[in-house]
C-alpha cells in the first residue's frame, strides 16, 4: 500500500499552475519534486532492507569459484 501511495504522489497536478516559491526563490513544484526524491530514496532503501529475497545474497567466503581448465 505504501509504495502505491508513493507511486500516486508522483503525480502532482496540484502545483502546474502555482506561482508560489519556497524560501523565497525555490518554485514550489520543484521543492515537491526534491522532498519527493528524498521519500523515494527512504521507500527504496526500506524495500532493500525488509523485501529483498535473502536466498540471492551469497556471502563472499562461501563463493568458490570453478577453476578452468
Amino acid at each position: 500500500m505504501w509504495v502505491i501511495a508513493v507511486l500516486a504522489l508522483h503525480h502532482d497536478i496540484w502545483f502546474w499552475k502555482s506561482r508560489h516559491t519556497v524560501f523565497g526563490f525555490l518554485p514550489i513544484g520543484l521543492a515537491y519534486h526534491a522532498a519527493y526524491s528524498v521519500l523515494a530514496v527512504i521507500t527504496m532503501a526500506l524495500l532493500v532492507k525488509f523485501l529483498w529475497p535473502s536466498h540471492l545474497e551469497v556471502p563472499e567466503d562461501e563463493y568458490a569459484p570453478q577453476e578452468q581448465e
